[in-house]
């Protein structure tokens, strides 16, 4: 999860709170103190609120739950003075683009580390490494309205930030620490986007660079943002960076956004909240107690939204959700919001009305004695990701896709499009994660995979060191099975992720329960190992 740095006398100044109150309290909404220094506090907030990710979320959050401005922050966004066209020729390569003004500022180094922090972080949160989002925020003072979002041929130049000399958009990828590190994103597109001002002065190379003429700095006071991507957590994170900086004492004003081919036009950004219909009795339902109406909205308002009674038999709320709260996507994200609002500490607690004697669950017991065996035998526990995505699963592995799979209706990544069917390709990612680790490395996991849209528990377990070979794998699977007191036979393999001639089924009687052996070239180059890998999967209900 992410840490955030704050400046804890930015952070009292801004919200009014004192730095004690705010470390003793922080954690009541849903963030944990990580680590206090003289002059910094490092927090801890689940991937789902990028909006909590600056001084200013924090600060905002504060405020609400402390009742000191509690409820919806409206927001007041002046007519557009400027104007930004996007090009036909940009479509095909990042179609998405948000834009906001924001006036008056008054920066101090605090405050733009805090906005550098802020950027970079949804970069990561809803950016995907900027793949999704890529955000560029500009001092307006050296250039000139309207603006232009487009394409240029990769030998076009200018001088990106940070830099003196011009470099082409070829050279940028390939010298500047930015392009090096996000080049992946854009360097087999023919053309690459750019977005320059009247006079052609260049503000932005997306998702890479900004243009050095617009660098921020104390004496900035009114800022352009650009928000370009795929996909519609651009309007997201604008929303969210534009509402940081009014919290700021900043003036937002919208830009009018024109499609250059069809003449259409958007006007963003979009502060209006969200609608949420939501019933007392769901509410009740959910947490397992009773409220009144006025102690829900209350709640609500702690956690930063509006809400009045639409109803009352049977009671019903209309639920204003701030335009910045990425995670509202259902019902019972509010619902989780009133719990937080209302106070675990202050829900009641019952006495269950029935009295069992516990015993452990045979799935329980099952999972601990394959767990001793495997640590017994020297590997490593470990517990990677059930979602995965059909390339890791089947391209990687050689397997062909089969019909089994459970996926995913709306996935918001591309790595994670199904529930995975086997355990091995989330092992062999781990392992490709630790590439710069010491060898050897033998890791294992005991964990639940998805078929026909049913759950099953399967073990598999995998070796990498400069001699890990069938013989090694063949010795770790006899153990495993005695261990468990399993008779078993061994087939030839037809697995294509194994290595022809070196791979084995495992069958208990005319049952195959598993298969072992050392991988295939292909995979291990699929997952950029530079070592022999052997491994074994085996499904769990049929051993025991």
């Amino acid at each position: 999860m992410p840490v955030i740095t704050v400046d804890s006398k930015d952070l009292e100044a801004l919200s009014g709170i004192g730095r004690q109150k705010i470390i003793d309290n922080v954690s009541m909404i849903g963030a944990e103190v990580e680590r206090v220094e003289d002059e910094t506090i490092d927090i801890e907030f689940f991937p789902n609120r990028p909006d909590l990710y600056s001084v200013e979320g924090v600060s905002r959050a504060m405020k609400a739950f402390f009742c000191i401005t509690p409820g919806l922050q409206k927001y007041d966004v002046k007519p557009p003075q400027i104007e930004m066209t996007i090009q036909k020729d940009v479509k095909s390569v990042r179609p998405v683009l948000g834009c906001a003004v924001v006036r008056g500022l008054a920066f101090t180094s605090s405050s733009i580390k805090s906005l550098m922090d802020l950027q970079e972080d949804l970069h990561w949160a809803l950016g995907r490494g900027r793949k999704k989002v890529s955000i560029g925020v500009h001092d307006m003072a050296g250039i000139t309205g309207p603006f232009t979002y487009m394409t240029e041929s990769p030998d076009f130049a200018f001088v990106p930030l940070d830099h003196t000399e011009k470099m082409t958009m070829a050279e940028i990828l390939e010298k500047h620490a930015k392009g090096v590190k996000f080049a992946h994103l854009v360097k087999d597109m023919p053309r690459y986007p750019i977005i320059k001002d009247a006079r052609g002065n260049i503000l932005s190379f997306p998702p890479i660079i900004n243009g050095t003429l617009t660098t921020v700095t104390q004496a900035t006071k009114d800022l352009f943002i650009d928000v370009t991507g795929t996909s519609k957590e651009v309007y997201t994170a604008l929303n969210i960076v534009v509402a940081a900086l009014s919290e700021r004492g900043g003036i937002i004003e919208a830009v009018r956004i024109i499609d250059g081919e069809s003449g259409g036009e958007m006007i963003l950004p979009n502060l209006a909240p969200l609608s949420q219909l939501i019933t007392l009795e769901e509410i009740e339902t959910h947490l397992g107690f009773k409220m009144t109406p006025e102690e829900v909205i209350q709640a609500l308002s702690k956690m930063g939204f509006g809400a009045a009674i639409l109803s009352e038999s049977p009671v019903s709320f209309d639920i204003a959700v701030p335009a910045y709260r990425a995670d509202i996507l259902h019902k019972n994200d509010i619902i989780e919001d009133v719990a937080i609002g209302y106070g675990y500490a202050n829900i009641p607690a019952l006495l269950p009305k029935t009295y069992t004697a516990g015993k452990s669950h045979p799935l329980s017991v099952a999972r601990l004695a394959a767990c001793e065996a495997m640590t017994g035998l020297g590997y490593s526990q470990v517990m990677p990701f059930t979602l995965t995505s059909e390339k890791i699963h089947f391209e990687n592995m050689r397997r062909p896709v089969t019909t089994d799979v459970t996926y995913v209706l709306h996935p918001i990544s591309e790595d994670q499009t199904m529930v995975r069917t086997t355990i091995l390709p989330g092992l062999l990612e781990i392992l490709a994660l630790n590439r710069h680790r010491e060898l050897p490395q033998k890791i294992f996991e005991v964990g639940e995979v998805a078929v026909h849209q049913k759950n099953k528990q399967k073990i598999a377990a995998v070796s990498i060191h400069h001699a890990a070979n069938f013989t090694e794998m063949s010795e770790v699977v006899d153990a495993f099975l005695r261990e468990l007191s399993t008779d078993y036979e061994l087939k030839e393999s037809d697995d294509p992720a194994f290595l022809a001639g070196r791979a084995a089924d495992i069958y208990i009687g005319d049952r195959k329960i598993g298969v072992f052996g050392e991988f295939h070239p292909g995979v291990l180059n699929a997952f950029e190992l530079g070592y022999a890998v052997t491994g074994f999967e085996a499904d769990m209900s049929l051993i025991f």
